[in-house]
């Protein structure tokens, strides 16, 4: 309308019809509730090296740009942003990434991923991640841990498929509840699934529900009451016994991990209630790890130091 044109040639005021659904939008305060947020990356070598080649996003995800602090060749390190910072009901996260042969991509995060409390709908979020590496490529997956808060309700899904003689090292660590603030997990509900296959054969498959209202997550037999868990895996290690009896020597002995290879996956676990105990011990397994793996000694990212 122009501001010669009369009151009258506004159109009329429809109201809404109950029949039809509300946008598919996160403006909603119901179970319809929904953000979007998706990355599509993919790193493929070029004259010898690894170059991010394809880098799409849609809504609050981001890269910063790529760095090579172990040479123009060597690895891709590349870290994820999430602006929020944190995860709330509704949110949906969809990372996926490619890494093709010859090309070796190592991605992180700059800061500890945040599971707020699930809003009073009790919401739930959902965040999923799938990574491919072509034969001949190299992925490190290595985020900073995740800390869920009281009443979060959330899935997290880790996809990782590997063709031909692929190899992997990542890991996952996961803190629950605040308990140096008095505010454990006592309420809400995670659900973490996890599958790793090479040329479609599934090489582990682990679906692990979180629920402080179920007896597992207190008896001996399932969580323990334990509030922080991390799982370090690697594949395609060329003597795994010589690997397990590294770490055995090098890492801290202690009740709260333990190592073991299945299905040509080497998988380390911690379940204790320290964060840095849990950090330390990762991040020394993969200093152990790497150079048997890749024949390269750990480089932290510098984002770590920050």
């Amino acid at each position: 309308m122009t501001a010669h044109e009369p009151l009258s040639a506004k159109p009329p005021t429809v109201p809404s019809s109950p029949t039809t659904p509300p946008p598919a939008s996160g403006h909603r305060f119901d179970a319809g509730r929904h953000w979007e947020a998706t990355l599509s990356l993919r790193f493929a070598a070029r004259e010898g090296a690894t170059r991010l080649t394809r880098a799409r996003h849609r809504g609050p995800l981001r890269v910063q740009r790529p760095f090579y602090p172990e040479g123009r060749l060597g690895a891709c390190h590349l870290y994820l942003l999430h602006p929020p910072g944190g995860l709330v009901s509704g949110d949906a996260l969809t990372i996926s990434a490619r890494v093709e042969a010859g090309a070796h991509a190592l991605l992180t995060t700059p800061a500890a991923g945040k599971l707020y409390r699930a809003d009073s709908h009790g919401v739930a979020w959902r965040q999923s991640t799938h990574l491919q590496v072509a034969d001949g490529g190299t992925l490190e997956w290595l985020p900073q841990e995740t800390l869920a808060f009281d009443g979060s309700r959330g899935e997290q899904s880790t996809t990782i498929e590997l063709e031909g003689q692929a190899r992997c090292l990542g890991w996952e660590q996961l803190a629950l509840g605040r308990p140096a603030s008095q505010l454990p997990y006592r309420s809400g509900r995670l659900e973490q699934r996890f599958r790793l296959t090479r040329d479609g054969k599934p090489l582990w498959l682990e679906r692990q529900p979180l629920d402080p209202a179920h007896p597992r997550f207190r008896g001996r037999w399932g969580q323990g009451g334990a509030s922080v868990q991390a799982t370090l895996w690697a594949v395609g290690l060329g003597d795994e016994g010589a690997a397990i009896e590294a770490l055995r020597e090098r890492l801290p002995a202690s009740p709260r991990w333990a190592v073991t290879v299945r299905h040509g996956v080497l998988l380390l676990r911690y379940l204790g209630d320290e964060r840095r105990e849990a950090w330390a011990l990762c991040e020394a397994a993969w200093r152990v790890l790497r150079p048997r793996l890749l024949g390269l000694e750990a480089e932290i990212p510098r984002i770590w130091l920050t």
